[in-house]
């Protein structure tokens, strides 16, 4: 398999999967963020969480097997892959569109909203461990047994370029964009995403937990690296290794511009989340206020500095993203999968 990602890869999958997902809405949100660092900029959603099975990874999803489908390498065994639940979701989902038997992997603490729909999905459901590394140890072990094909939450070509579609139709919707902020985990729609907006000028950062911080580690080390998982947007960000496709699109541009990576506290998780219920009436996971959450971290972390680690430097003082006067900013929305009883539950930051 070839281990790269470049932007044909997406135009191709962008061509693979047209009419199969749903085109991402955009809305612009005034007044948003103003309570961090986001006045005076002009802020976009993307609302990918109302993407089939609601959340960004259907796309990859239907790349991945469509292509297979093209190829004739789908076997008799059906699809198999471990996640923390929206990969397995966009598998189950994509799979069933395909005629096509799914196996999915998931950690036993994984939310039961996500447990449920998979079943409704007719996937085979298998509960092990207590973290996404253990369920895709099973998952390598049964595709090693049974013959199925293994596909990926995360790491692979055809999953992160048709993330990378979801950039392609936020620039056809919002032009003039100067920034994207993405959520990440294992990485995979940010080495889409970040890859796509590479070819149109726009910047893509990448925010993590700071307890959850595959991707940051990762540029830190100039290579994949394991990082331990905790933090409350564990059950979709939990990755415990960065895609090293996710490393290789967070290169620096010539000019010493392109990616970055920044970092958001789980304070500043739980209330961009609140924000956008509050505010919006829009009801995501805590994986997809991360993105949000870069906006509003800095005043939970009490620093402002925001030079940046997307060139790899690695430095772990830098906490959120301060956008400029009238810099256009696009906040992706990725997935929607939670129990809105969590919104009560959730620890209260302020």
């Amino acid at each position: 398999m070839r281990q790269q990602l470049g932007y044909d890869d997406i135009k191709a999958a962008a061509e693979r999967i047209a009419g199969h997902v749903r085109p991402v809405a955009v809305a612009p949100a005034e007044g948003l963020g103003d309570s961090g660092d986001a006045k005076g900029a002009e802020l976009w959603l993307a609302l990918e969480y109302l993407q089939h099975t609601g959340s960004f990874k259907a796309r990859g999803a239907q790349n991945f097997l469509r292509a297979h489908r093209e190829a004739g390498t789908l076997p008799d065994a059906g699809v198999t892959i471990a996640s923390g639940g929206n990969a397995g979701l966009a598998c189950a989902w994509a799979a069933l569109r395909q005629g096509v038997r799914a196996t999915v992997f998931l950690p036993a603490n994984a939310p039961q909203v996500k447990v449920a729909r998979l079943r409704s999905y007719g996937a085979d459901v298998r509960l092990v461990g207590t973290e996404y590394a253990e369920a895709l140890a099973a998952c390598e072990e049964f595709a090693a047994s049974s013959g199925a094909l293994a596909s990926h939450a995360y790491d692979h070509p055809l999953i992160a370029a048709g993330a990378g579609t979801l950039m392609e139709e936020i620039h056809a919707r919002v032009p003039g964009l100067d920034t994207v902020l993405v959520a990440a985990g294992g990485g995979g729609l940010f080495a889409g995403v970040a890859t796509a907006a590479r070819q149109h000028g726009i910047r893509a950062v990448a925010v993590e937990p700071e307890h959850s911080r595959a991707l940051h580690a990762a540029l830190a080390a100039g290579r994949p690296v394991d990082v331990t998982v905790d933090s409350v947007a564990g059950d979709s960000l939990g990755a415990r290794r960065a895609t090293a496709l996710a490393v290789d699109a967070a290169r620096p541009d010539g000019d010493g511009t392109g990616a970055r990576s920044v970092l958001v506290p789980d304070e500043a998780i739980v209330r961009a989340r609140r924000e956008l219920w509050e505010d919006r009436r829009i009801l995501v996971e805590h994986g997809a206020a991360t993105a949000l959450a870069a906006l509003l971290a800095n005043g939970d972390n009490g620093t402002s500095d925001n030079t940046g680690t997307g060139t790899g430097t690695g430095t772990d003082d830098t906490y959120g993203y301060r956008p400029a006067d009238g810099e256009k900013v696009c906040v992706i929305l990725c997935g929607a999968n939670t129990d809105p009883a969590t919104l009560s539950t959730s620890p209260d930051p302020r």
